[in-house]
């Protein structure tokens, strides 16, 4: 999928997608709660009120850069809480390649935040150790985030991700830490959303009078437009969490902003009552 932002080319690369089996994730989420929001249907959720949902990255090209943004899981990791995310073997980089973005011709790699399904393939297992997927990127996370993973990482899960996909890139001196809300470009900049997680970054794209958003997790799925209060259980902050969605959707609804999801896909924010809902795009 491709979309664009004034200059900005926007090509979306599928890792993984799943259909009804985002539960442990938002477990508010019922059947029966998802069917009683029918703007969903088709194209974020089922008849049935099964959650579509997909694990991606999203590759922006401005005439001058090639940034990856979030890396998805990643191929040979292990530790990973969800059986099916270690030791995988995806064609995702043959992937990258095809839609002609060939791993060496990425010049930045940014990370809305350090979650296990969105670092993934910073790194690869080369010679007995994780290298830079991207040798000729410079990788961008948020100095809040990265300093709060580095500091405080507790749980076995969290220990490995930063050790196999985050670590060995600042390791290699390939890393820069950027303020949440910093300009990388005339065109592109981060908005400070935390919540999902301490640093958490979603991006704006402003060119040529037209504007886009990569929310990142700051809702994992649509329906959380609809009910705000719908945390994901990867919060490290419920209550931040809803209020970085009001704030974050009333200043993009009602306006021709193209908005994509950190795991759906693209669509207009409308306000619906006290909450919003979420226009698909039509292909």
């Amino acid at each position: 999928m491709q979309w664009k932002v004034g200059k900005v080319r926007i090509t979306k690369i599928v890792e993984l997608e799943t259909v009804g089996s985002a539960k442990f994730i938002l477990p508010l989420a019922t059947n029966e709660e998802i069917q009683k929001l029918p703007w969903l249907i088709p194209h974020f959720a089922t008849e049935e009120g099964r959650l579509k949902m997909s694990i991606h990255s999203l590759v922006l090209e401005d005439g001058k850069r090639r940034i990856v943004v979030d890396t998805g899981l990643g191929n040979d990791k292990q530790g990973r809480n969800v059986p099916a995310w270690n030791n995988r073997n995806d064609p995702f980089l043959e992937k990258l390649t095809l839609a002609g973005f060939p791993p060496d011709t990425i010049d930045t790699v940014l990370c809305t935040h350090l979650h296990v399904d969105h670092v993934g393939w910073n790194t690869k297992w080369v010679g007995g150790k994780w290298v830079p997927t991207f040798a000729n990127a410079r990788y961008l996370f948020g100095k809040t985030e990265f300093e709060h993973w580095r500091d405080h990482s507790v749980e076995p899960a969290h220990i490995a991700v930063f050790a196999d996909s985050v670590k060995p890139i600042w390791d290699a001196g390939r890393a820069e830490l950027i303020a949440s809300d910093a300009s990388l470009t005339s065109e592109i900049s981060m908005i400070s959303t935390p919540g999902h997680s301490p640093g958490h970054m979603s991006i704006h794209i402003r060119s040529d009078g037209e504007e886009g958003l990569l929310t990142g997790d700051v809702a994992h799925h649509p329906c959380q437009m609809a009910h705000l209060d719908w945390s994901s259980t990867a919060d490290s902050d419920a209550r931040q969490s809803a209020l970085a969605r009001r704030e974050l959707f009333s200043r993009f609804a009602d306006r021709p902003v193209l908005v994509i999801g950190g795991h759906y896909n693209a669509g207009h924010i409308k306000r619906d009552g006290e909450a919003f809902k979420f226009i698909a795009l039509q292909s």
